[in-house]
């Protein structure tokens, strides 16, 4: 199991949110005083100490958990959840953070790594101010909550490689007249996936990140983007039509009912003052609604 960073644009400031809510979560299901936490902070392997809760001393933060040493590095080195009844005295651990952890008035501890991937991307934290087995109970619970967070900023960081690659395309496409045949084509898939994307995110600051390039796309040469008649969803439909998909397609990328996308591309049709999906395609397009 490799020790690695993700790079930092892909995922903060979102990344301190998602850890933050973790541990929220893991006071809920596993009831310890003491949680903390962080990601890996650089390409060496170092877990940084970031976020933390029921701390009566601020000793921990911006501690570096090297791979190897204390709980946590032995945890970064197996990618596997572990816990100590008694952290100071415990003899099958490196004793590098001892006077932090004292400091703090910690005994026993409990360690999970968050794992993105095939990589370790950082470590939670649990603790009570009293040497005692934390029991499989904990560990387990635990082990799912960082599983959890594993998944999530997975999925946060696929969306923002997939943006920036988008964002790219637009950037692009809106710097020189618009060009014909396959690479206009690529365009208008780049903004059809960019609506589609956006049903998926409820971060409003990547939402509107993928609004911005929306419009690059749309915009004649780089200008102001017309005043548009047509619904957020209705043109979230018409712009997956104008690259060739049927309803039923629409509907599994957007989430809708077969039936909804129909009553969609209605409405759009009355506003457009159209009478057929492809008519309904050219009107969005002259007006600029669509790339």
């Amino acid at each position: 199991m490799a020790v690695t960073h993700l790079p930092s644009s892909a995922l903060a400031p979102q990344a301190a949110v998602l850890l933050r809510a973790a541990l929220t979560r893991m006071r809920h299901v596993v009831g310890l005083p003491v949680l903390f936490g962080g990601a890996v902070s650089a390409p060496g392997g170092a877990v940084r100490l970031t976020e933390l809760t029921g701390v009566r001393t601020d000793v921990l933060r911006g501690l570096a958990i090297h791979t190897g040493s204390g709980l946590g590095g032995r945890v970064l080195v197996t990618a596997r959840p572990g816990s100590v009844e008694d952290y100071v005295t415990d003899s099958r651990i490196s004793h590098e953070y001892d006077r932090p952890v004292a400091a703090e008035g910690l005994r026993a501890i409990a360690a999970v790594p968050v794992v993105v991937g095939e990589t370790v991307y950082g470590l939670l934290y649990g603790g009570v101010r009293e040497p005692l087995p934390l029991g499989t109970r904990v560990l387990d619970g635990m082990h799912q909550i960082a599983a959890r967070l594993g998944v999530e900023l997975a999925v946060r960081a696929e969306v923002e490689r997939r943006v920036a690659a988008l964002e790219t395309a637009a950037i692009t496409g809106a710097a020189r007249e618009r060009p014909a045949g396959p690479e206009w084509e690529q365009l208008r898939e780049a903004h059809a996936e960019l609506r589609s994307i956006a049903q998926e995110v409820a971060d409003p600051v990547l939402r509107e990140r993928l609004q911005g390039v929306c419009d690059r796309l749309t915009a004649p040469n780089g200008g102001a983007v017309p005043a548009n008649p047509l619904s957020p969803r209705e043109l979230d439909v018409l712009s997956l039509v104008a690259v060739g998909c049927g309803n039923a397609e629409v509907g599994r990328r957007l989430d809708l009912k077969p039936e909804t996308v129909k009553s969609y591309l209605r409405s759009a049709m009355r506003k457009l003052g159209t009478h057929t999906r492809m008519e309904s395609v050219v009107s969005a397009r002259r007006a600029g609604y669509l790339p």
